[in-house]
C-alpha cells in the first residue's frame, strides 16, 4: 500500500504512514463478500493478493459481472461510496483476498486535513472513471475474440483462476461462445 501511494507522489512519507497506520488488513476467503447488494458501502479495500468479482442482477435475477478487480488496485461500490446510499453491487472473492481496507470517515479525515488527500483521491476517481469508459468502449466496439485477448494478455495467470460462467458474462457472451474461443485460443 506505501508502494502504491507513493507512485502517485502527492502525499508526504508522514501522510502516507497516517494512512497505513489508520487501515487494516483483511483477508476474504473464496465466495466470501466484500460488499453485498442492499448495504451502504463505508470503506474502500486495496487487493493485495486475489481477484474480487464485481456483479449485480438483472431484471431476470442472473447475475451479471461486469468488472474484475486483481491485485494492486482498489475494490469499493463507488456509487454507494459517494452517496452513502444502498448499493445495487455485490463485490464477492473469486479467490482466497488480502487486502488493505481504509474507512471512508478516515479517508474524509484526511482530506478535510489536506490538499494532497484533496489530489491523491481525484486522481484516483478519474483513474475509475478512465477505466469504465474504457470497458464501455470496448463492450461495444471490440468482438468478444478481442476483448478475451486483451484480457489474456493483461491478467493470464488469472484466467484459469475465473469460472467460466462468470469469465463469459464479463464478456457478455454465453459460455458456449467463449469455449469456442478459448479452444481457438489453445493452440
Amino acid at each position: 500500500m506505501e508502494e502504491y501511494l507513493s507512485s502517485f507522489n502527492l502525499l508526504t512519507e508522514e501522510e502516507i504512514s497516517l494512512a497505513v497506520n489508520a487501515g487494516s488488513t483483511r483477508t476474504l476467503k473464496k465466495n466470501d463478500y466484500f460488499v453485498r447488494e442492499g448495504q451502504i458501502c463505508r470503506q474502500v479495500g486495496f487487493v493485495r493478493s486475489g481477484i474480487f468479482r464485481s456483479f449485480y442482477h438483472n431484471s431476470q435475477g442472473e447475475e451479471i459481472t461486469y468488472c474484475f478487480t486483481f491485485e494492486g488496485s482498489f475494490a469499493t461500490a463507488y456509487a454507494s461510496f459517494i452517496t452513502q446510499q444502498q448499493t445495487v453491487e455485490n463485490i464477492c472473492a473469486v479467490t482466497d483476498v488480502e487486502l488493505f481496507v481504509l474507512p471512508r470517515a478516515t479517508i474524509e479525515q484526511f482530506e478535510k486535513n489536506s490538499s494532497n488527500w484533496l489530489r491523491l483521491t481525484k486522481t484516483i476517481a478519474e483513474q475509475e472513471f478512465l477505466k469504465l469508459e474504457q470497458r464501455v468502449f470496448t463492450l461495444l466496439r471490440e468482438s468478444a475474440e478481442n476483448r478475451y485477448a486483451e484480457l489474456m494478455n493483461k491478467h493470464p495467470d488469472y484466467l484459469t483462476l475465473i469460472p467460466l460462467n462468470q469469465l463469459a458474462s464479463y464478456l457478455g457472451i454465453t459460455q458456449r461462445h467463449l469455449s469456442r474461443i478459448r479452444r481457438a485460443y489453445a493452440f
